[in-house]
């Protein structure tokens, strides 16, 4: 049976950690994954990890399957400007795409369909297919631009998914406020996982 494809894109804003889990996650649960890296993203993540990762699409994807044990072709990464890339056309569209996390650059592209670049228009491409598309923005206080944006995303379909962890499971590392916020957005993608104990459940 064919895996389920998930599109995941990292951009410059404040809280890769929530990115990489996640594409760790959906690789331990056997989905195929299409990552996007933009160059703001790769800044940020040598600012708030500790990975040596180059640039080149080619090495970022043998690094990856590397660190999380993915199975061969499970993971691929596409540079900005690939066109030919799968997730540039409705022909080959994912079942979903989630830009985790999501500066507000990125989020007033997508809600004014500029598509400049492939993280765009795979975006775009999900909106016009009408596939689930999850935004986690990372960014605080929040103008009437970014609220705006929201608004309209939102009524097109899109999940708007701020990355605020709560706190009813008494975390007790960052590991486990990051893993709050990747279990929502597992549910809103339908993967099953065991990252936190549901409401009303014991701690």
């Amino acid at each position: 049976m064919a895996r389920d494809t998930i599109t995941l894109a990292l951009t410059g804003a404040s809280g890769i950690p929530y990115g990489l889990r996640l594409l760790q996650c959906l690789l331990e649960r056997d989905r195929q994954v299409y990552l996007l890296i933009s160059p703001a993203a790769q800044v940020v993540m040598s600012l708030e990890t500790d990975l040596k990762v180059s640039g080149a699409p080619r090495d970022m994807e043998a690094y990856f399957t590397e660190r999380f044990a993915a199975g061969e072709g499970q993971l691929r990464v596409f540079g900005k400007e690939q066109w030919t890339a799968p997730v540039a056309s409705g022909s080959s569209v994912t079942d979903a795409m989630v830009v985790c996390p999501c500066t507000s650059g990125t989020l007033a592209a997508i809600a004014c369909g500029t598509s400049d670049n492939l993280l765009e228009r795979a975006a775009d491409v999900i909106l016009k297919e009408q596939r689930k598309l999850i935004l986690v923005p990372r960014e605080m206080p929040l103008s009437p631009i970014h609220l705006e944006h929201m608004l309209a995303l939102s009524r097109m379909g899109v999940v708007i998914m701020p990355a605020c962890p709560g706190f009813y499971h008494k975390p007790r590392s960052v590991d486990d406020l990051v893993d709050f916020v990747v279990a929502r957005i597992l549910d809103h993608l339908g993967v099953a996982h065991d990252l936190l104990p549901r409401w009303g459940e014991p701690v």
